[in-house]
């Protein structure tokens, strides 16, 4: 374990855990590390002071109503959160743009060419001489990073819609979201008519497999922001994502519900449901009676016990690529 991540409000106020300290930490479902115990707790230190600001830019950070997670109020005016919204959206589960990495993505924020948000990324064409004068790129990164962006013109649609970084939707939300509405215009439509109070819209959207009220809420709510809206429709006037459609092969895992488990060391685990999908199986999250596969990797812990327990095939991440390359 190299790192271990504290940042509850809560859980610091229980452990009573300030600077300092020795804790013990130990590997949840003999996987993700956490601290479970504070044994300096009694010696006399100043206790830690949880930010009530943003580090960045200042603004008010609050807990909404019901949560611990305090965050900065200030959304896409503060710099940090439009470096990370950007850095989301281009990275690998969502539109996936080679070469437009952390580094350029701080330099441009800095020369003002991404002011707008996503739609300024496919506007980066009209300053490519003003990239090559930067003197750091040569002609072949900076063509090659444009080109990056233009094959991103017609982007998978789901990709787009996780992309955004829209609260509770993440990679898999936003496939099962666009399986039943096809098209972002039609998504849109039904998270408004939801947010305004109709029922027949709440209830199209909560009887999606995995959908319930706070992936509702918080698409209701990214429509009734004038600036989320702005920045949606000028990312629009940019790509045009086609329908969607999930395309299924035929495979030996058609019509079963498969769990994976451990750490996967060749593919993200979004990537990996997506091929479950693809071959006509069923990703699910945790393993019970109903489940018929559970793909292992290393670190793999309660879930394989399950498995095991439950006389369920496991197989390892080799066994599952085998899969996927017989289905052609």
């Amino acid at each position: 374990v190299s790192n271990v991540t504290l940042h509850n409000r809560d859980e610091i106020a229980r452990l009573g855990v300030r600077p300092g300290d020795r804790v013990v930490v130990q590997r949840a479902g003999d996987v993700i590390p956490q601290i479970v115990d504070n044994l300096t707790r009694d010696e006399a230190r100043e206790a830690y002071a949880f930010p009530d600001h943003c580090p960045v830019c200042g603004s008010e950070a609050v807990a909404e109503e019901g949560e611990v997670d305090v965050r900065c109020t200030a959304g896409l005016t503060c710099r940090a959160q439009r470096f990370e919204r950007l850095r989301h959206f281009v990275s690998r589960g969502a539109l996936d743009i080679e070469g437009l990495g952390e580094k350029n993505i701080e330099k441009f924020l800095d020369l003002g060419w991404l002011e707008n948000g996503p739609a300024d990324i496919f506007r980066l064409r009209k300053r490519r001489e003003a990239m090559l004068a930067l003197g750091k790129d040569v002609a072949t990164s900076v063509d090659n990073l444009l080109a990056s962006i233009e094959a991103k013109r017609a982007p998978d649609a789901a990709r787009l819609l996780f992309g955004l970084g829209i609260r509770h939707v993440g990679a898999v939300t936003a496939r099962d979201l666009l399986k039943a509405f096809t098209t972002l215009p039609a998504l849109r439509t039904a998270a408004e008519r939801a947010h305004a109070g109709d029922a027949d819209a709440l209830a199209e959207l909560t009887a999606i497999d995995g959908i319930g009220p706070a992936v509702v809420e918080a698409l209701g709510d990214f429509f009734h922001e004038p600036h989320n809206v702005a920045v949606w429709e000028d990312l629009l006037s940019e790509v045009s994502p086609p329908p969607y459609v999930v395309e299924t092969r035929a495979s030996e895992v058609s019509g079963k519900t498969v769990v994976f488990t451990g750490k996967l060391e060749t593919m993200s685990r979004d990537e990996a449901k997506a091929q479950a999908e693809a071959l006509g199986a069923k990703a699910a999250g945790s393993v019970s009676a109903k489940t018929d596969l559970v793909v292992a990797g290393p670190g793999a812990g309660s879930k394989l016990k399950q498995a095991a327990a439950l006389g369920i095939r496991v197989i390892d991440e080799a066994e599952w690529a085998a899969i996927v390359a017989a289905a052609g």
